[in-house]
């Protein structure tokens, strides 16, 4: 990724790509911190074209960063969950995530929203955190019967 980045709205075309951003991300980014069969497992969970489209039926706010292509997006729900939030692995490290939490953040704001939190997997934690997200927990579960683990974080506005 060359190019500079913005962030701009979703939009149905996308659909596809940002599947393929997901899947990609967790099998390339997301190995780096979970097992083969957790990585098997959280693929597993990939939206499809179809399930990304029909999400955006629930008022939730999509932003999509690009810079020579598409290089990240994320989907923050009304009441200030972040849902999604995936990076091509192209463009892993170069503050794709920093900037779209950012202008989420901003966008938040001037909605009145008061807090944002996510689940973020062990390998977006540390964005979070420089971010000024606080660890509220670790949750543990399971998916497809492996079990896997995220973090509960938040960070007041």
């Amino acid at each position: 990724m060359t190019g500079d980045l913005s962030i701009r709205p979703y939009q149905r075309p996308d659909a596809a790509v940002l599947s393929a951003l997901y899947e990609s991300a967790v099998r390339q980014l997301g190995a780096r911190d979970y097992s083969g069969a957790q990585i098997e497992a959280w693929t597993s969970l990939a939206p499809s074209p179809d399930d990304l489209d029909g999400r955006m039926s629930d008022g939730r706010l999509r932003l999509v960063a690009v810079a020579d292509d598409i290089a990240g997006f994320m989907d923050l729900e009304p009441d200030g969950h972040i849902d999604l939030l995936y990076v091509a692995p192209a463009a892993a490290g170069s503050g794709v995530a920093r900037t779209l939490l950012e202008t989420a953040e901003a966008l938040a704001r001037l909605s009145g929203a008061v807090r944002l939190y996510a689940e973020a997997s062990e390998t977006a934690r540390p964005v979070f955190e420089r971010l000024g997200y606080s660890v509220v927990g670790r949750r543990d579960f399971e998916v497809a019967g492996v079990a896997i683990h995220n973090w509960a974080v938040e960070k007041l506005l």
